[in-house]
């Protein structure tokens, strides 16, 4: 008995009943779950297709297995052994693809990201690795074709960033950009030592999925918003018109039931409605976030040497430059070529992390 193509097998009702579904104005209609199905219909459908190659390999193997057993024409058994080493090679490989297409997917994967990058320990030199960090991640999202928008920046005295938080929007941004959270540390001479020692300063990464506008409920009737004028450079539109914006949200913990008063401003364009849209965006993903930790926990709870933890405070990777070297501490992967990585060629690291993730969530579903 063939158990993985039963389940696939299984699934081939599910996949009529949501085909027929996302064409019914009653569902089109109900957005929220409209956009759930489609997605769902995209993933049966590459698991249909999976099926059929699977299917067909595995009859292409029975039968090539029976001419070799009953042909007598020496041409004929020779294709047949061909078409037996072939099928044994691919199967294999397809059933590893299919089994991970059935472990369920994390549903955040596919949304947009927010970033934010703080200089940790170390001052200045601190801040000019969180700089070094934003760039090589701006590189990276360059490559990837995703687009990227700073949201709020806080400069460090000597360059770089105290912090700075983005907005990350593409295909699959906070799936392949999870595995970034954690904290970054660096080993090198800051340009500010005279003495030539190397010195070991960190920065801190957080990658959290952007909240879509049906996730979070806020009541904006309850905001209150205050519009500031804008300081830093900008010539003569700064002082005369008021873009910055403030809000001020109370905010019940659904976890425990207390009240807390956020606060978000935002001041990165002169244009207020603008602002204030971003400043939305940021308070949705802010309690998003704050409502999400619990459920980020209790992943963190059941899996608990997963690649991608979420816990912050978690040493993740090294960048040591008297080396050339990155480590990335958790799947013990060290490279040398640290110039192209702080380019924003991470990819390989990324792929590392992911096939290590893959390992566990088969391993977790023992399939």
């Amino acid at each position: 008995m063939n158990t993985l193509l039963d389940k696939l097998n299984g699934l081939e009702a599910r996949f009529e009943e949501v085909s027929t579904l996302i064409t019914d104005p009653n569902v089109i209609g109900d957005q929220k779950r409209y956009v759930r199905l489609t997605k769902e219909y995209k993933e049966l459908e590459d698991l249909m297709a999976a099926r059929k190659e699977y299917a067909n390999l595995l009859s292409n193997l029975e039968e090539s297995k029976d001419m070799l057993l009953n042909e007598t024409d020496a041409e004929m058994k020779d294709m047949a052994r061909e078409e037996v080493a072939e099928c044994e090679k691919r199967i294999p490989e397809l059933e590893e693809r299919i089994k991970l297409m059935l472990v369920p997917k994390d549903p955040e994967d596919a949304k947009n990201a927010i970033l934010e990058i703080r200089g940790g320990t170390g001052g200045d030199e601190a801040a000019l690795f969180a700089g070094d960090l934003f760039r090589m991640y701006s590189k990276y999202c360059e490559r990837k074709g995703w687009k990227l928008e700073v949201s709020s920046a806080s400069e460090g005295a000597a360059g770089g960033f105290k912090e700075i938080v983005c907005s990350i929007t593409g295909t699959d941004v906070y799936g392949t950009m999870k595995y970034e959270s954690g904290v970054h540390r660096v080993q090198r001479v800051p340009a500010t030592e005279t003495q030539g020692r190397v010195h070991t300063s960190a920065a801190t990464v957080a990658v959290l999925p952007e909240a879509e506008a049906f996730d979070v409920v806020i009541n904006e009737g309850e905001i209150k918003w205050d519009t500031f004028r804008s300081s830093g450079a900008g010539g003569q539109n700064v002082n005369k018109v008021e873009s910055g914006v403030r809000l001020r949200y109370n905010w019940k913990n659904p976890n425990t039931g207390e009240v807390e008063e956020i606060l978000i401003e935002c001041t990165e364009t002169r244009d207020q409605p603008k602002n204030k849209e971003r400043a939305l965006a940021r308070l949705r993903t802010f309690i998003y976030d704050k409502e999400h930790q619990k459920y980020v926990d209790d992943i963190a709870n059941r899996r608990k040497t997963l690649v991608s933890t979420g816990d912050r405070s978690a040493k993740i990777r090294t960048y040591n430059y008297p080396q050339g070297r990155i480590t990335d501490h958790r799947i013990n992967y060290t490279i040398y070529n640290l110039q192209a990585f702080m380019d924003g060629d991470i990819q390989d690291c990324i792929d590392h992390l992911i096939v290590a993730e893959n390992a566990e969530r088969l391993k977790e579903a023992e399939m």
